[in-house]
C-alpha cells in the first residue's frame, strides 16, 4: 500500500467524532502501571542509576557543608531535602514514556496506535500517569531509606507543605509535555539515544536538581530561569525549604501551570507536524 498520512483526530474525540470515554484512558494508565509491576526488576535496575547519582550528590554536598558551612544559607539538612526532591522530580515520568513512544514510532507500531479511538497525546499522558504512580511509590521507598541512613529533614508548616504537594504533583504533567515532544523527534531521527541523552543532560543542569540555581553564575542562572526545566526541581525544592514567599511563590507556581499549558499546545502542534511525516506501507 502506498503512503497514507494519519488523520489528526480532534482532542478527546474518536475518529467518528464520538467523545472518548474517560475509562479508556484509565485502562491505559492501569496497563502502564501493571507493565512496571510485571517488569519490576528492569525498573529497579534502571532506578539504580538515579540512586547512585543521588548517593554521590549526598556525599559531595555533605563534604562541602561539613563543619557548619552554609554557602548562600544552605545547611546540610536543607541540602538533603533539596536533593531528595530533585531525585523524585528526576525519576517520575523518566524514560518509560518517551522510549516506549520512540520504539513504537521506529518499528511502525504507532500506526496501530492511531487506529485506536483515543486522542494520541492524552493516551500517552494516561500511560505516563500509570508509570508515575509506580515511580512515586519507588521514590518514597528510596527517600525513606536515604533519610534513615543520612538523618531526617525538617518538615515545613502545613500550609507550605500543602503548596509543596501541589507543586510536586504539577511536575508530572509539565515533565510529560517535554518527554512527549522529545519522543516525537523520532519522526525525524534514525535513533532516539542521542535525543534522550541530550534531554536528560539539559534537564539535570537547568532544573537545578544537582546544584541549586542560586549557585549558578549570573549568565547561566538567567538562561535557566527562562527555561521550563527550573519548574521541575528548583521550584518545588525551594518551596519545601520555605525560600519562596509572597509574589515570587505565586509567580513560580503560576509558572508551572503556564509552562504546562504552553507546552501542551506546543506538543499538539508538534504532533500535527510529525503525523504528516507518517507513512504506512503494507496490505
Amino acid at each position: 500500500m502506498s503512503a497514507a498520512a494519519a488523520d489528526v483526530v480532534a482532542p478527546g474525540r474518536a475518529p467518528d467524532g464520538a467523545r472518548v470515554p474517560l475509562g479508556a484512558y484509565r485502562a491505559l494508565a492501569g496497563t502502564a502501571f501493571k507493565s512496571l509491576l510485571a517488569y519490576r526488576l528492569q525498573f529497579f535496575l534502571g532506578l539504580l542509576g538515579n540512586l547512585f547519582l543521588l548517593l554521590s550528590l549526598f556525599y559531595l554536598w555533605r563534604t562541602i557543608l561539613r563543619e557548619g558551612q552554609q554557602p548562600l544559607g544552605f545547611t546540610w539538612p536543607d541540602m538533603k531535602a533539596y536533593l531528595l526532591i530533585g531525585f523524585v522530580s528526576g525519576t517520575v515520568v523518566s524514560t518509560y514514556t518517551d522510549w516506549r513512544m520512540a520504539q513504537r514510532i521506529q518499528d511502525g507500531s504507532v500506526a496501530v496506535d492511531l487506529t485506536k479511538p483515543v486522542d494520541y497525546q492524552r493516551a500517552r499522558l494516561a500511560e505516563a500517569l500509570g508509570f508515575a504512580a509506580f515511580e512515586l511509590v519507588a521514590c518514597a521507598l528510596v527517600a525513606v531509606g536515604a533519610l534513615a541512613v543520612f538523618g531526617g529533614v525538617a518538615v515545613p508548616p502545613p500550609g507550605t507543605l500543602a503548596l509543596f504537594v501541589v507543586s510536586i504533583l504539577a511536575v508530572v504533567p509539565l515533565k510529560f509535555t517535554i518527554v512527549y515532544m522529545s519522543g516525537l523527534l523520532c519522526f525525524w531521527t534514525q535513533s532516539y539515544m542521542g535525543v534522550s541523552w541530550a534531554r536528560l543532560a539539559l534537564q539535570q543542569l537547568f532544573s537545578g536538581a544537582m546544584v541549586p540555581l542560586a549557585f549558578f553564575p549570573d549568565w547561566l542562572r538567567v538562561i535557566a530561569e527562562v527555561l521550563p526545566f527550573q519548574a521541575m526541581a528548583y521550584t518545588p525544592a525551594m518551596l519545601y525549604l520555605g525560600r519562596l514567599e509572597g509574589a515570587e511563590l505565586w509567580w513560580r507556581l503560576g509558572g508551572q501551570l503556564g509552562w504546562t499549558l504552553l507546552l501542551w499546545w506546543a506538543a499538539r502542534a508538534a504532533w500535527r507536524a510529525a503525523s504528516r511525516r507518517l507513512t504506512v506501507h503494507g496490505g
